[in-house]
């Protein structure tokens, strides 16, 4: 499918949010987009985002943090930036490129016991599963 379109969902340390939303993208996209992730200050995939999308039968173990320098020369249909600071330290893409922005909570920035981070990521990953189906919606023009 050469003419398929392409999303980059872009966080600040494509930990988390990214990796979440690239694996429930992928999920519910199948082969429709080319689905990637990265980060404007890359680091590590978080083991919480691991395990949160594994309680759903989805397997992000294999990815890693990616910076968002890397698809500077691939050309990207849709960039979704997932939380303020990567809205507003995102690089420049070409105008051709539609840009969306919707934030979710860093589950990464609570503290506490295993359960209550756990609980944090189940919490914003059930958020971004829910939004997901009004992004595509948005960019399909449905």
């Amino acid at each position: 499918m050469a003419d398929k379109k392409s999303i980059l969902v872009l966080c600040t340390g494509n930990s988390a949010r990214s990796q979440m939303a690239e694996g429930l993208l992928k999920h519910i996209c199948q082969d429709r987009y080319d689905v990637y992730s990265a980060g404007t200050k890359p680091s590590i995939v978080r083991p919480e985002a691991i395990e949160a999308l594994g309680e759903l039968a989805l397997d992000i173990s294999g990815n890693r943090s990616k910076s968002v320098d890397e698809f500077a020369d691939k050309e990207i249909d849709y960039v979704l930036t997932v939380c303020d600071n990567a809205k507003e330290n995102c690089p420049y893409f070409p105008a051709k490129t539609k840009l969306v922005h919707h934030t979710f909570e860093d589950p990464a920035d609570i503290e506490g016991d295993e359960e209550t981070r756990l609980a944090a990521f189940r919490k914003v990953r059930d958020e971004i599963n829910s939004y997901l189906p009004e992004f595509l919606s948005m960019i399909e023009g449905k």
